[in-house]
């Protein structure tokens, strides 16, 4: 993708016509629908999860988001610790130190990084991507990717418990089968 952001919420296929045409499918309906009945009982399951204080609107709902879900699939609340970090590129070393130290059968980021005029979000999704994927090739337990890299504030919103669900929700989805594997 050159110099830009992969997103992990938005779905986009291209699916090639032509050598000059080609037809762009974009989510259009809830992301966090799933099927309650394929996800593990959570209940003996110790969660971390990491929260950017950047964009804290965006951030506090995928938080929430996560929380209800990992509870209601049975995790303890006493069993679900929360560190927050100044912004989305220290997520990494959130992750990492919760990877470490804390004895979590899985760890969560959540962050939110919207497009503004400058590279700087591009460098920063890089990073964090970048990070993550070697935290999760390196570490004896999952670390699930909640970043959401959007291109303005109502993207985020709709991801955030809007529209198009909650990453955060997802989160806990993906951390609760991961920490089963």
């Amino acid at each position: 993708m050159g110099n830009s952001c992969f997103s992990f919420l938005i779905l986009v296929y291209s699916i090639s016509i032509s050598h000059t045409n080609s037809i762009i499918i974009m989510a259009t309906k809830n992301l966090s629908e799933y099927d309650i009945n394929k996800v593990p009982d959570a209940s003996n399951m110790i969660f971390g999860i990491v929260v950017a204080e950047w964009n804290p609107q965006i951030t506090g709902a995928l938080l929430e988001g996560c929380v209800s879900t990992l509870e209601k699939h049975g995790a303890l609340p006493e069993n679900i610790h929360v560190k927050t970090v100044p912004g989305s590129f220290e997520l990494i070393y959130g992750a990492h130190q919760m990877t470490l130290n804390d004895g979590y059968d899985a760890v969560i980021i959540l962050g939110s990084v919207i497009r503004g005029e400058t590279p700087h979000f591009d460098y920063i999704c890089q990073g964090v991507t970048a990070g993550i994927a070697r935290l999760n090739a390196t570490s004896n337990i999952p670390v699930v990717y909640g970043l959401l890299t959007t291109n303005d504030m109502q993207q985020a919103l709709d991801r955030a418990g809007g529209r198009l669900g909650n990453k955060g929700d997802e989160c806990a989805v993906v951390a609760i089968k991961m920490a089963k594997f």
